[in-house]
Formats: C-alpha cells, structure tokens, sequence
C-alpha cells in the first residue's frame, strides 16, 4: 500500500514509518519538524517538510500521492501545555486536523488511522480501561483529541470517510533505529535514563501517598514496536473502531526505576515530590477488543524488555537526535 504518514518524523510516527518499510509498504512522511526531527526520518521514505495548517499543499500532495491510508500522528501532546495554553491544543489537534480530513476528502483518500490518546477518559471509574468506559478529559489535551474523534464519527457517517482511531496508554522502548527524544520530555521511562545515563542528577517522584500498594501511580507501558504492529494491522480493519492499546498489566514508578536500575546497573537517585494535580493513581488498558477483531498480540509484555530497548537505543544516542 501507499501510506502517508503524517508526523512521521516524531517519536511513535518514526517506528510506524520504519515497520511500514520493513513490511513492504511505500511511505510518504510530512513532518513540519516543529516536534520531529531530521534524524528520526527513514531514508527509504520520501520526506515532504510541510504543516497542516497550510490546506492547500496538504491537498496538492495528496492528489499528486494518492496513499490508499494516512496515518495521522501530527499533535501536541503535552498535558500541562494545554492546561496553560488551550489555543495552541485546539488549533493544532483540531483545526489542523480538519484541514487533513478535508484534504483528504478533496483527493478522494479513503481512510485515515489516528493517533489518539487515554487522555479522552479522563481518571476511570475503574481499570482496566475499555471502550465502553465514560470520556471526561481534565484538560484541552484530552479534550482536543476526544473532539477530533467525534469528528471522525461524523465525517464517516456523511462522507464515508473510513477511519480507525487507537487511545494509547504509555508508549516506551525503541527499536534499533529510532527512539525517544522530546524537545521537552516528560515520559518517566527517558527521564530515568537520563539520570543512569548522567545528563540527570536525580529523577522526580510525582506523589507518594497514592492508594497504590507502593504509594506511586500505576502506569500500562507499551512497546513503541507493538503500538506500531497495531497501525499496521489497522489498515487492514473493515470498519471505522475505537480501540485501547496496552498491555493489560501496570507497572508503577517505583517499579519503573527499580527496573531501569536493574537492566542499566548504574545507580539512579530520586526525589519525592508532591502530587501533580489530575494524576489518576492508575490507568491501565483493556485490549481485549483490538485482539479479538483485529488479532493485535503485544510481543512485548515484559516492563524489562521495554527498557533494555530503550537503554540501548539512548546509549548509542545519549543526546538523542542533536537537532
């Protein structure tokens, strides 16, 4: 197939883009590099430098392209961003993503998959998290991508635009060539490595009070190579779905160090912290629908495994992408 993949130059879009190549599929990327970086580009995929906000290139392209997908991964993504600056969130996760759903309709592209996110929930009324579970977002984040599925619902029941929408949980790991590097990083698993890796003196424990059987949140982590398998297999859904990406299982900070402490054998000092407003004490997934219609199996269920990826990955890239 022919796959655009917008965002690809990002830290989940990257892997989707290399498992895509590797599976024989022709990959367009268009990154605006405002996240992505140059490095985190295959060199077997065309590279188009371009944002969504400008529609008209955007259509230009795809009606010189014509993927038979896009895959849509181009978003802010940080939770105590929007809280302070909403505009920024609903006009790139929202307006942005309007222009591409509506590019795509011009040039007759009939499917999209979409990046979204365990934020639209909001903290659970229980867990593992389903589908079926009520969506109350504490912040535009949240917010913004929740707002972009019910468009995605309306524009496949006037436009019969096909689209299949993954909620994430905790991305983590990497695969031998492309990894996580945030220009501002906020993910605990790349934190903790800094700190083994030196460019940290300590890592930070947001609330140690919580009703969890260690006082720390309760995480579900997922290999990046496993959230990638599940784009690929999304192609291939005969229905517009929602469907939960995790593991099933939770690991908490504690155990994250502790871990990261184990596969790295460096020492790595914390400090506790008070809670942060609107951390649940867990979110873990449900895949259980994704598995039985699209057949989705995580390869990697082990919390060691998807560390030692990314501790090899950092290691050979301790500065990330230097850009």
């Amino acid at each position: 197939m022919k796959i655009l993949v917008v965002g690809g130059a990002g830290y989940i879009g990257s892997v989707c883009a290399e498992l895509l190549l590797d599976a024989g599929h022709t990959v367009s990327i268009f990154d605006n590099l405002s996240e992505g970086h140059r490095g985190a580009i295959d060199p077997r995929a065309e590279f188009i430098e371009c944002g969504l906000e400008d529609q008209q290139s955007v259509e230009r392209l795809l009606v010189r392209r014509r993927p038979d997908a896009v895959m849509h991964f181009a978003a802010n993504a940080l939770v105590g961003e929007s809280m302070q600056n909403p505009s920024k969130y609903f006009r790139n996760n929202v307006a942005n993503g309007l222009n591409l759903l509506d590019a795509m309709l011009e040039a007759g592209v009939p499917k999209l998959i979409f990046s979204s996110t365990c934020a639209i929930f909001g903290p659970p009324d229980r867990v593992p998290i389903d589908e079926t579970m009520p969506t109350r977002p504490i912040n535009p984040y949240g917010e913004s991508k929740l707002a972009f599925e019910k468009i995605l619902r309306w524009y496949d029941q006037i436009h019969g635009l096909k689209f299949v929408s993954l909620r994430y949980f905790n991305a983590a790991g990497a695969s031998a060539k492309f990894g996580e590097d945030h220009r501002v990083e906020t993910h605990l698993i790349p934190n903790v490595l800094k700190v083994a890796l030196g460019e940290k003196l300590a890592v930070e424990i947001f609330g140690t009070d919580y009703e969890t059987p260690d006082g720390t949140c309760i995480r579900d982590y997922i290999h990046i190579i496993d959230l990638a398998q599940a784009h690929i297999l999304a192609l291939g859904a005969s229905k517009s779905e929602f469907y939960n990406l995790g593991t099933g299982g939770g690991s908490s900070v504690r155990e994250v160090i502790d871990a990261c402490r184990k596969v790295t054998g460096r020492k790595i000092e914390i400090v506790d912290k008070p809670r942060r407003p609107g951390d649940p004490p867990r979110l873990i997934a449900s895949s259980e629908k994704i598995q039985r219609e699209l057949g989705w199996k995580p390869q990697f269920q082990s919390l060691d495994a998807i560390i030692d990826s990314a501790w090899k990955w950092h290691q050979k890239f301790p500065r990330g992408y230097g850009d």
